[in-house]
């Protein structure tokens, strides 16, 4: 059995427009990188932290790794305990998922280090677990995306369904992110109970026809479908440059382009050919609203977790 084991979790697009809570895309642009150690103790410990911060919490319930490998740990009934040293590449607070990629890769290498590992399907309660130091109740829309990859349906809960669903090919995601942060918590706190009929039929008519749309390759369905009347309308004023960037990605040619998450990133959906008019575009907007930005970009259809590496050594005291 190796000693120490890391794992590599992408970036995701929560709810990729119009999914709330249903929909979530893989955003390989961005990675965080964890690595867990045996050590002879029980529990979980936080060794070093790198990357785009240099400190986390030390608690499991206040940190997403901590958390998830403690679940991997206890279900195992593990005899052993492990430390984590987290390579933070994904920011916080920015709508990339960046609490859900520690939660996943986390759980993945504490995993590769037991004798009978769990398969991927059977991490998603743990590292659903990890997400809930972040926000409770845990969405599942970054965790299932940065743990399966590509574009990821939720279609139930209780008891989970979780399905892949296919991409058109030759569609990049272009993702902006501004200097500013949304805690989740925060920006689910503004979300009202109810909507009015017609807009729940609106957003349901979109919901259809973006899902269709990837299923088909049909970027007319895809492009119809990109328009979120649920959610965004009641968080546009966290960001008030947000309609003039969509304005511009859209006239540059983008499908859509919508917050990603709870923001303040931005995403778009564009065809390949026109992705560098389309982001040249969104930085034009943010630059005219004076907002410093942070560019990724990368194809659709991206891995989920992966471990990537595994040594043998001397265990821990």
């Amino acid at each position: 059995m190796p000693l120490s084991a890391t794992a590599s979790a992408p970036a995701s697009i929560g709810n990729v427009g119009v999914g709330f809570d249903i929909l979530g895309l893989a955003f390989p642009a961005a990675h965080d990188v964890v690595t867990a150690t045996r050590q002879e103790a029980r529990g979980v410990r936080l060794a070093q932290v790198s990357g785009l911060l240099t400190h986390l919490p030390a608690e499991p319930h206040r940190n997403t790794a901590l958390a998830a490998a403690q679940a991997v740990l206890q279900a195992a009934g593990s005899p052993f305990g492990v430390s984590l040293a987290i390579d933070k590449g994904v920011p916080l607070s920015a709508g990339m998922g960046g609490s859900a990629a520690s939660a996943v890769a986390a759980a993945a290498a504490a995993n590769a280090l037991l004798d009978r590992p769990f398969t991927t399907d059977e991490l998603l309660p743990f590292a659903i677990e990890g997400e809930r130091a972040s926000s409770d109740p845990p969405p599942w829309d970054n965790v299932i995306a940065s743990l399966f990859g590509g574009l990821v349906l939720a279609a139930s809960e209780q008891p989970p369904l979780i399905r892949r669903l296919p991409v058109p090919d030759g569609l990049v995601a272009i993702l902006f992110h501004p200097s500013a942060r949304i805690e989740t918590r925060e920006a689910r706190a503004l979300l009202g109970a109810t909507v009015p009929l017609r807009v729940a039929v609106e957003h349901s008519r979109r919901v259809a026809a973006f899902v269709a749309g990837c299923a088909t390759g049909d970027l007319a369905l895809v492009k119809a479908g990109l328009e979120d009347l649920l959610v965004e309308p009641q968080r546009v004023h966290l960001l008030p440059c947000l309609p003039a960037v969509q304005r511009a990605a859209v006239e540059a040619g983008a499908l859509g382009c919508s917050f990603s998450g709870s923001g303040p990133s931005v995403f778009a959906l564009s065809e390949q050919r026109l992705a560098g008019r389309v982001e040249q575009a969104m930085g034009a907007a943010f630059a005219e609203a004076a907002m410093p930005v942070t560019r990724y970009r990368a194809p659709l259809g991206g891995h989920g977790v992966k471990v990537v590496a595994q040594d043998s050594g001397r265990v821990a005291a």
